[in-house]
């Protein structure tokens, strides 16, 4: 079992031995034990409050292995609409509802959600139910090392 302890700095120019997918939701978690798609057992144990982000290297408690972060293509919604006052929209009324979200210009990603999905019917925009890496925006106060 490899237990990664240590979040490397993004400017490391190590290269991963290998690749770690994870959903956002695995992505929050600081203790945890994960098995490679090769079977190789991996263990978090990184400071309590860490947010993987895709890309991110982690390096084993000997330094001898690195491994990189992949946001795993997970079910979502995704929220588009041709007109920006439309998205601002959605995004406030789920933002009232303190929703995991990943908003950029063009769409805002959620996790699947029946009532939510009427809502944003309900406002007009398009949602489509889809697989695709969710990488939902830290709290406002959380603070990201």
């Amino acid at each position: 079992m490899l237990t990664l302890t240590k979040r490397l700095n993004s400017a490391t120019e190590l290269s991963a031995n290998f690749t770690l997918s994870l959903t956002a939701e695995e992505r929050t978690r600081t203790r945890y034990r994960f098995e490679t798609p090769e079977g190789q057992g991996l263990y978090l144990r990184l400071p309590r409050g860490t947010i993987l982000k895709d890309g991110d290297l982690l390096q084993s408690e000997t330094g001898e292995i690195v491994v990189q972060i992949a946001a795993k293509p997970e079910p979502v919604l995704t929220v588009t609409s041709p007109h920006p006052l439309s998205l601002l929209r959605a995004a406030y009324h789920l933002g009232n509802r303190h929703v995991p979200l990943e908003v950029t210009p063009h769409y805002l990603r959620l996790s699947p959600d029946s009532v939510l999905q009427a809502m944003l019917n309900q406002l007009g925009v398009d949602v489509k139910p889809e697989i695709a890496p969710f990488q939902p925006e830290f709290g406002a106060y959380h603070h990201h090392s």
